[in-house]
């Protein structure tokens, strides 16, 4: 099992983000756009896995594009696939998969949680919302934190 990963959300134009995912063996380059709710998507699945729930997922769209993020839980072992789709609607066997990784729960967590505070920190919520053209995931993103607190201190799952 690999240990660690990172994570970056970039603001590059209107509406636009790259989003860089990386461990010690491997580095991939997402981008999405704010035609889907793509970060919400990606907070709102892991807090889901965080959770107990042992599959789920999130997309973001690239137009035409899209890269799918599916997640599997077994104990407290997080399973990631990035998969690469021609078209958004495609089926998870039309993809190509760039980026996986198996982590503990916990590290997945944090590694999204840091990524977003980052986010924050950069661009302030209003500047985000200028850059981005919606409002950042600041409920999602909590929602997320204080499900990761519980689980660390014995209270979730």
């Amino acid at each position: 099992m690999t240990t660690g990963m990172r994570m970056a959300w970039t603001l590059d134009g209107h509406g636009w983000a790259n989003c860089t995912v990386e461990d010690q063996h491997a580095k991939v380059e997402l981008t999405a756009s704010y035609i889907t709710s793509a970060p919400e998507q990606l907070l709102t699945a892991v807090a889901r896995l965080v959770s107990g729930e042992t599959d789920t997922r999130a997309q973001f769209e690239a137009e035409p594009t899209a890269f799918r993020w599916i997640f599997y839980r077994q104990g407290d072992d997080a399973w990631i696939r990035l998969l690469e789709l021609r078209h958004g609607s495609d089926h998870d066997s039309k993809g190509t998969e760039i980026w996986s990784n198996q982590l503990h729960v916990d590290v997945l967590a944090r590694a999204v949680i840091r990524c977003f505070d980052e986010v924050a920190q950069t661009y302030d919520e209003s500047g985000y919302r200028g850059k981005w053209g919606e409002h950042f995931p600041r409920t999602e993103l909590e929602a997320l934190r204080r499900l990761w607190n519980a689980h660390l201190h014995g209270d979730g799952t």
